[in-house]
């Protein structure tokens, strides 16, 4: 005759242990997914905000007749603009303009612009290599629209300041 093999017998306490021990490594897995994408997405957020974030090569800060500041002068290669703020309350006529021009040792005056009347903060657009042997920036007042390049400036430098090209 043959004798039924009893079964082992599980206890309902190691059962209720494993079924916690089961749920707390889902948990656990779920967590580290969880935290895995989040310090991802946040990964990606600041990736995108240091693109967007100006990088700053150049710098000059112009300065008046009396030595006092008058523009600060920042060039952002990404985005290819000078960035030009004014620091005192100088206010050209009706009938001139602001120019801006990049000053080389034995080399003729290049503008890199006008200035708009009456703006606190102006963008002009440039590049990198247009600043590339420039010593010294500086502003002079010139007629309605500004003068030609191939003219040089009309009038004396209203302001002027060394251009320093920061260390990368």
């Amino acid at each position: 005759m043959n004798t039924p093999v009893p079964r082992p017998r599980t206890s309902k306490f190691w059962l209720a242990v494993s079924v916690v021990l089961m749920l707390v490594v889902l948990l656990g897995g779920a967590a580290t997914v969880s935290l895995y994408e989040q310090m991802k997405a946040q990964l990606e957020h600041l990736q995108r905000q240091v693109t967007h974030i100006p990088q700053v090569r150049y710098v000059a800060v112009l300065l008046d007749e009396h030595q006092l500041p008058a523009l600060l002068v920042t060039l952002d290669p990404q985005a290819g603009l000078l960035e030009l703020q004014r620091l005192n309350n100088m206010v050209e006529g009706r009938e001139d303009s602001m120019q801006l021009w990049a000053l080389s040792t034995g080399q003729a005056p290049r503008s890199l612009g006008v200035i708009q009347s009456k703006i606190r903060t102006a963008q002009l657009p440039t590049t990198e290599a247009a600043l590339k042997t420039a010593t010294q920036l500086a502003v002079s007042v010139e007629i309605k629209g500004g003068v030609p390049e191939t003219s040089g400036p009309r009038q004396p430098y209203l302001f002027k300041g060394w251009l320093v090209q920061r260390a990368l």
